[in-house]
């Protein structure tokens, strides 16, 4: 006589099955509407004369959050963030990208600044950053070291003494990596001791 398996199993696999696919898909909408978000923000920005360092949207079933991370050559105060936050607010009233009560965000990118595109980069040649890779490579995920050099492709780190290159199709995230004691080189000094500034908003 064949055994069945019990009924309750494909039960769970379908739903398992199920909440994977939806799992999958939500994370695509997230990287669309933020794909969308970047494309809205940062050209404004550049009018303005700022640089988007980095874009976060968390949606909530309340209300979510909207979180931009601004930086300029002379650093960003309380009144660049809220001048910020009024141009973004009107820019997102008209193009309305997000179906959804939020709350929006703009603040400076602090010590540990994402590292987000070449440009990014080039101008932290020589500071510690982070890296972790979208996919571990031999086991490991994560490596900090000293950025060496950046091309088209990726960078080169100098990790235990050693250089480890990095395609940036590779790269999952990147920040800079803050010593205690130490601060990262920057085009205007240490950026040690610099005050994280930010301005909040409800949308809707």
């Amino acid at each position: 006589m064949v055994e069945r398996p019990p009924e309750g199993l494909f039960v769970f696999l379908g739903l398992r099955a199920h909440f994977c696919f939806w799992r999958r898909e939500l994370k695509l909408m997230a990287a669309a509407l933020r794909e969308r978000l970047v494309a809205l923000v940062e050209p404004l920005l550049g009018q303005l004369g700022y640089e988007l360092v980095d874009l976060e949207y968390s949606p909530s079933q309340g209300r979510g959050a909207l979180r931009i991370f601004i930086d300029r050559p002379a650093g960003v105060g309380l009144d660049d963030c809220e001048r910020v936050s009024r141009e973004v607010s009107a820019r997102l009233d008209v193009e309305d990208p997000i179906p959804a009560a939020y709350t929006l965000e703009v603040s400076s990118p602090g010590e540990d600044r994402v590292l987000r595109t070449r440009a990014h980069f080039d101008r932290f040649v020589g500071s510690r950053v982070f890296v972790e890779l979208a996919a571990p490579r031999e086991g490991r995920r994560r490596y900090t070291g000293v950025l060496q050099s950046v091309t088209d492709e990726g960078i080169a780190l100098e990790v235990d003494r050693q250089t480890v290159g990095v395609p940036f199709r590779e790269i999952g995230k990147a920040r800079l990596a803050i010593d205690h004691g130490l601060a990262p080189n920057s085009p205007r000094g240490p950026a040690k001791g610099r005050p994280r500034a930010s301005s909040g908003a409800a949308r809707r």
